[in-house]
């Protein structure tokens, strides 16, 4: 299953500025496959140390910091190391905070050698250590989007689709392509329930194996304590996910917690990366998120999870004709955040404004060539927009308003509308990985 990430991982390995490398991300979102079966396919040999699993290799990297010293030690686990031949990876590199100090020594004194690490619920690591800040690098892999996921069904054809303007294609195509994102709503783009409904073209497989990858993550919850309960972190994960697109209060997320014990757990969920926290900003100018609000929204790490666990019934929702209509236009939200973290920025906002006699709320902001732009994703006429007509009118300097929905491409020019289909969000916003 091809991710776009792969290019990162190429323009890595033959940089001669390069930096050992750490792969982050959510459990199960791919990166070891990524590193072993794509990066590692470009050496002799992967010299892999599983951290969580060779306990007794963490005290290799206790004793010192001398790269040398722990090559030797470590070759009794994998086997010779030879600088440009082998990749040195080190995985769950979360379960020994030591080693990832020790990516900094492999930088200055071996920097010959090709060291990649990859691990989960990395920001409490960080929190034990001195991070070597500019020794190393990062990459971000979220689930798949939309584009690798038909990729992943061998549906190449229509997923170029998606990085063509919707002006060009036929209604037919834009049908077909919508068909595809129905299912997507279902299956989510984490790559082992991706496999499953490939293989398999069962939901009820599928289901069953994203049940499984929630329960992993809710096991992992008794490795956030003793900084939270672990029903009080179950409870907020369910109602985040049962909120998307909702402005969230953190005394809702769990009655029977008080705001400061909910704003904790939501904090920890977010470190874990299994869902993103919206704020609120002030789209006036750029860099957004230089003035940040107290209101906030969240979305989940992956769409196909988030329906498992709010309990969605599908054969409900697939009936649907509008995905706008899919359970309550959520599963809309969520994908269109999802995709636009994964394709243009790590942290998304969005517009809302309070005042005594309405309140008014966009979607979220894109950002495209330095300018930025109010997105809304939403059915309807134009006329029922008033949020984004009045954002409009409020800052000039957004020059124009993006609505997605499951209708064809139009321009409103005289009411500074550009009305998009659904799947074409990887086309709104500067793109921060290329699939070319």
């Amino acid at each position: 299953m091809k991710r776009l990430a792969e290019n990162q991982l190429m323009r890595w390995k033959d940089s001669p500025r390069r930096k050992p490398l750490i792969v982050r991300g959510a459990r199960q979102v791919g990166k070891t496959w990524l590193i072993e079966k794509v990066l590692g396919e470009q050496f002799d040999h992967v010299a892999t140390v599983n951290l969580e699993l060779h306990k007794d290799a963490r005290k290799h990297f206790q004793a010192d910091f001398v790269p040398q010293r722990i090559l030797q030690a470590l070759e009794f686990i994998t086997g010779r190391v030879e600088p440009g031949k082998t990749l040195l990876f080190l995985d769950e590199i979360q379960a020994c905070p030591e080693a990832i100090t020790a990516l900094r020594y492999f930088y200055e004194e071996m920097p010959e050698l090709h060291v990649v690490a990859a691990g989960s619920l990395l920001e409490f690591a960080f929190g034990e250590i001195s991070v070597p800040v500019g020794r190393v690098q990062y990459l971000h892999l979220c689930p798949m989007t939309f584009y690798e996921y038909l990729g992943a069904l061998g549906k190449d054809v229509i997923a170029e689709k998606l990085l063509i303007s919707p002006a060009e294609l036929s209604p037919l195509i834009q049908d077909d392509i919508l068909r595809e994102l129905k299912t997507y709503f279902l299956v989510g783009g984490m790559p082992e329930a991706v496999k499953t409904y490939r293989d398999s073209n069962s939901f009820l497989e599928t289901f069953k194996l994203q049940s499984d990858i929630l329960d992993s993550y809710q096991q992992d919850f008794h490795k956030y304590t003793p900084r939270v309960s672990v029903e009080c972190l179950d409870s907020v994960f369910t109602q985040a996910a049962k909120s998307v697109g909702q402005q969230l209060k953190y005394t809702h997320l769990d009655r029977d917690h008080n705001h400061k014990t909910n704003r904790k757990a939501f904090d920890l969920l977010v470190k874990a990366k299994v869902i993103h926290k919206i704020p609120s900003c002030d789209p006036s100018g750029l860099p957004l998120g230089g003035s940040v609000g107290k209101r906030f929204k969240a979305c989940m790490l992956d769409i196909g999870l988030m329906q498992r666990l709010c309990g969605m019934d599908a054969q409900v929702e697939l009936a649907r004709e509008d995905l706008l209509a899919m359970y309550r236009g959520r599963l809309a939200e969520q994908f269109v955040a999802q995709e636009m973290i994964a394709w243009h920025t790590r942290q998304l906002h969005y517009w809302s404004r309070a005042a005594k006699s309405s309140s008014a709320e966009v979607d979220y902001l894109a950002v495209q060539s330095g300018k930025i732009y109010p997105v809304e994703v939403k059915s309807g006429s134009a006329g029922q927009l008033r949020s984004l007509h009045l954002m409009l009118k409020t800052y000039p300097n957004c020059e124009q308003g993006w609505v997605l929905q499951s209708g064809p491409y139009r321009e409103l020019p005289e009411q500074k509308l550009v009305f998009w289909p659904l799947y074409a969000t990887p086309q709104l916003g500067n793109r921060e990985q290329l699939p070319l």
